[in-house]
């Protein structure tokens, strides 16, 4: 058990360290938009590269913070008896949503991206706009990325549900433990 839980750990890590990294494409975005916004209505000129280079980040940003949010239980979830469950029965939700939603999930994706992506290398895609930026084959490798993390994070997730299903919840690393039971609805535990 204490190899699945510094498992789980290792994966949180790796998930904690890229959400954290490209986290910081939000405030390069935003001055980068905010540049593009001057130039255009203070200097009335344009960059069609700049454009694309906003655009570009923020679905790189997106795809690569996807396992940290999951992590964070950042995810939009309908969670009308989840949020009062307790532990055992939201490991068990946990366990069922990763083995029949998430992890399907993930393959599809990363089954129909491959060719798309390999394509895109093949012939080192760029941006289909005139003065836009070189490079598109990368971000699009950003796809496989998104459905890897997901599911190494659902790795994770899986690992966690064991661990609190078997009774050994002080296994659970740190940053996925799950609110104690006895918390009021509408409080998160922090663990970032």
């Amino acid at each position: 058990m204490r190899f699945l839980a510094g498992l789980a750990a290792l994966i949180c890590g790796i998930n904690l360290v890229i959400g954290r990294v490209f986290a910081w494409l939000a405030l390069a975005i935003v001055l980068v938009c905010f540049t593009v916004v001057v130039q255009r209505y203070v200097f009335a000129t344009s960059f069609v590269w700049m454009q694309d280079l906003y655009i570009w980040m923020n679905g790189a940003m997106f795809t690569a913070v996807a396992g940290f949010a999951l992590m964070r239980d950042d995810h939009v979830r309908v969670d009308i008896f989840y949020r009062s469950a307790s532990m055992r029965k939201k490991a068990l939700a946990d366990l069922l949503g990763t083995v029949v939603f998430l992890f399907p999930f993930c393959w599809v994706v990363y089954v129909y991206s491959i060719p798309f992506v390999t394509r895109a290398w093949g012939y080192h895609e760029a941006s289909a706009n005139v003065g836009g930026m070189p490079g598109l084959f990368v971000l699009k490798s950003f796809i496989i990325l998104f459905a890897g993390l997901l599911a190494l994070q659902g790795i994770a997730m899986l690992i966690r549900s064991v661990l609190v299903l078997s009774g050994r919840q002080e296994l659970v690393p740190a940053l996925m433990r799950y609110a104690p039971d006895t918390a009021p609805v509408g409080t998160h535990e922090e663990a970032v």
